[in-house]
């Protein structure tokens, strides 16, 4: 404990320019966190900041953790195969198909003009979507195309329509899909992220510089409680200037923190994330009713002629 206070006290005795007297504030600022951590410090020579500034402190925390919380959700929607089946099987199959294009391509570019036979380049892949309402489509209209085409009576073939309007209605619903995605992009994900990279970031600086500010002033009390009569006046000079210092920071964070809790920005983002799910899933309900509804009577129509 003396040998912390013989530290202090001979740092704040130094007097070697501006860029010195920041270095000596850095580091008597570090010593109290230090000393405060390691249990040193009497509590009741920690000052106290306001209860308005820790209340605020206590709701920007909560919003920091909201906003982080659903993001670490949400950021699924940046990537379009979250729910989709075997993409690594599809994957494999794609990258020979586009590997196979590029060689015929760049063969054909590169052995005009010579005796070698040029290859025809070969048509780029489709892209497909990876999504599932995409999968469980192209699944669907595969099996329809398989029963419509072997079956003698194609045009009466029940489950062949079946599949045919279960595939239809995936095929709306993927539509919906894509463009749920990419709205969620634009009008959540982004201005979210923003809101906690720009306004919540710097208020949580702002909090930053009021903890620096009060390390700094509880440094400067010790000095002065340990100083020589030699030094008093000096060191309480600082004391005075440090905690105008504190009383400034203060009303700054505050003033930071409750703009940052009154901004309406993040519930407006959060409507524009359930509109934009809302609309998908009513299309999907919408097109699996109507794709159920012909099912159904295909079914009752299939049972009574089976029995």
């Amino acid at each position: 404990m003396e040998g912390w206070s013989k530290l202090q006290a001979g740092l704040a005795g130094l007097n070697i320019g501006q860029s010195a007297n920041k270095f000596t504030k850095s580091l008597s600022s570090s010593v109290q966190a230090t000393k405060e951590r390691l249990g040193q410090v009497a509590p009741d020579e920690i000052t106290e900041l306001p209860q308005e500034y820790r209340d605020l402190e206590a709701r920007v925390d909560a919003l920091r953790q909201a906003h982080l919380s659903l993001l670490k959700i949400t950021r699924v929607y940046e990537t379009e195969t979250y729910d989709y089946p075997t993409q690594i099987q599809e994957s494999l199959t794609e990258l020979g198909t586009t590997i196979g294009h590029g060689i015929t391509s760049f063969a054909a570019a590169n052995l005009k003009g010579t005796n070698l036979p040029a290859p025809q380049p070969t048509a780029p892949p489709e892209h497909q979507h990876k999504t599932l309402p995409h999968a469980l489509g192209r699944a669907a209209t595969t099996a329809a195309s398989a029963i419509l085409t072997t079956s003698p009576g194609a045009a009466e073939d029940k489950l062949g329509k079946a599949l045919h309007g279960y595939a239809n209605a995936w095929e709306k619903i993927a539509e919906a899909r894509v463009e749920q995605d990419a709205t969620i992009k634009q009008n959540f994900l982004q201005p979210w992220q923003i809101t906690l990279n720009t306004s919540i970031s710097i208020a949580m600086k702002a909090r930053q510089a009021v903890r620096v500010s009060r390390l700094e002033l509880d440094a400067a009390k010790q000095s002065l409680k340990n100083a020589s009569p030699a030094k008093q006046e000096a060191a309480r000079i600082e004391v005075e200037n440090a905690e105008d210092d504190l009383v400034q920071k203060t009303e700054v964070a505050i003033t930071r923190m409750k703009t940052v809790l009154e901004n309406p920005e993040p519930i407006k983002n959060l409507n524009e994330l359930a509109k934009a799910q809302l609309i998908f899933y009513a299309t999907a309900a919408e097109a699996l009713q109507t794709a159920q509804g012909e099912i159904e009577e295909l079914a009752v129509a299939a049972e009574g002629e089976y029995r």
